[in-house]
Formats: C-alpha cells, sequence, structure tokens
C-alpha cells in the first residue's frame, strides 16, 4: 500500500495534457484516503528549484535524491495506483507538514 510521504515514480503528464514523463511525485493523500481509494492524491517534483518547497536528501527518511528537488504544490495529481512504477523514497513528517501548509495557502 501507498502511503502519504512516499516518494514514487509514475509517469506525469505534462500540463498541456499531450504527453508523459516518468517523473518522482510525493504522495499527499493520507493513509485512510489511500486504502480506500483506487487512486492517490501526489505533488509533482522536479530538477528546476523555484521557491521554498525544495527537497534534499535531509528531507527523507529513506531514500536518496540524486540532486537538489523542488515539490511542485501547485501540480497535483490523482493518479491510478496501478500507473505507480515503484517506490523510491519517504520525506519526513516536518517536511510533508510545510507542503500541506503551501497547499493550504493556494486553495485558501
Amino acid at each position: 500500500m501507498m502511503e502519504q510521504r512516499d516518494l514514487l515514480l509514475v509517469p506525469f503528464p505534462f500540463s498541456n495534457q499531450k504527453g508523459r514523463k516518468v517523473r518522482p511525485v510525493a504522495v499527499i493523500s493520507n493513509d485512510e484516503f489511500n486504502r480506500h481509494s483506487e487512486d492517490v492524491l501526489v505533488a509533482g517534483i522536479t530538477l528546476n528549484i523555484s521557491n521554498a518547497s525544495n527537497l534534499t536528501n535531509k528531507d527523507l527518511e529513506e531514500g536518496n535524491l540524486p540532486a537538489e528537488c523542488d515539490i511542485k504544490c501547485k501540480n497535483i495529481l490523482k493518479i491510478d495506483k496501478d500507473m505507480i512504477i515503484k517506490k523510491i523514497g519517504r520525506i519526513k513528517k516536518e517536511k510533508l507538514e510545510m507542503i500541506k501548509n503551501i497547499i493550504l495557502e493556494i486553495i485558501k
């Protein structure tokens, strides 16, 4: 089962929906949702560092990033669990709280 805070590799769609690229994502949906749904909510991760939602190996409970990344809190997607290629890590609880606060600011 996928859990909140997991880092996964998935075929992530381009914003124009005209293609996909395998990208890392962070699971942001809670474990209750993840247990009962065929989908998970994820935030995309990119190498383009642009704001305060950067992600480094210090932010991980497990796994290893090849470089500093950025969690794209503005790029949330619901994906079918069947699309998940593999788990690559897990972010720390403190980092998830930061991500949730940024998302809440966006949807306020």
